[in-house]
């Protein structure tokens, strides 16, 4: 499906990802969910790169939070910019370098279901109309929304799948 272009292609193509990524994780072994990416990635393992999605999940639900109040938020994060984005990357690796596989899974489906809130609270307009909000910049809602979840699970998912084959 191409890129989401109202509400319902949003939250259609957000669980279809999302749901694709989780089935092929859950369909690998132990060892293969464990196993290290190859030299040359920041996120190392299936478990970073879950991380990273759920922590993107919580600097959109605060982006949203802060904007939705008429403030600014800071983006992508504090003491960052779109350009610092690999260093802020660098960042949520190391927060959750030690947490463990299912702990990240059971965050990262909290997230989730805390940003498909969001989506499922607006209406089509209000996701898709460009400059709606002041905190969006030029952009939509909707985009910032599908940036944060089915085009993220599908990197998540590619990326994946490459080191996998790497492995192998």
């Amino acid at each position: 499906m191409a890129r989401p272009k109202n509400k319902k292609e949003l939250v259609d193509l957000s669980n279809k990802n999302y749901t694709k990524l989780l089935d092929y994780v859950e369909a690998l072994s132990d060892e293969e969910k464990e196993a290290k990416f190859p030299e040359g990635y920041l996120n190392r393992n299936i478990r970073d790169v879950l991380a990273h999605l759920h922590h993107w999940h919580l600097m959109m639900l605060e982006w949203y939070e802060v904007g939705m109040k008429g403030d600014d938020p800071d983006m992508p994060a504090k003491g960052y910019t779109w350009k610092s984005v690999p260093d802020l990357n660098r960042e949520i690796w190391k927060m959750y370098k030690d947490t463990d596989l299912n702990k990240v899974q059971k965050m990262l489906h909290e997230s989730f279901e805390k940003v498909q809130s969001i989506i499922k609270k607006h209406s089509n307009e209000e996701l898709f109309e460009k400059k709606r909000y002041h905190w969006t910049g030029s952009t939509s809602l909707g985009a910032y929304l599908i940036s944060a979840t089915s085009s993220h699970y599908d990197w998540a998912l590619k990326l994946i799948k490459k080191c996998q084959k790497a492995l192998a």
